[in-house]
């Protein structure tokens, strides 16, 4: 028997619940006035390693980051 429970809008659009708080943080920060808005996109960016494996050991690792300009 299917529920009939009401689905959320984000999940009827199609969205994962993630893309949707994406979109909204988004709207969020660009709504900010300076300086806020300077110091919240700051805060979006992620870095991170990456190691590869070889004969069941890590190689040397590389740091990556989220934001599109330092790769």
């Amino acid at each position: 028997m299917a529920s009939t429970a009401a689905v959320p809008f984000w999940r009827s659009a199609g969205m994962t619940y993630i893309s949707y708080s994406n979109i909204c943080a988004n709207l969020v920060r660009n709504c900010l006035k300076e300086p806020y808005k300077s110091e919240a996109i700051g805060r979006e960016k992620v870095h991170f390693s990456v190691s590869k494996w070889a004969d069941g050991k890590p190689e040397k690792p590389t740091i990556r980051s989220s934001d599109p300009s330092e790769v």
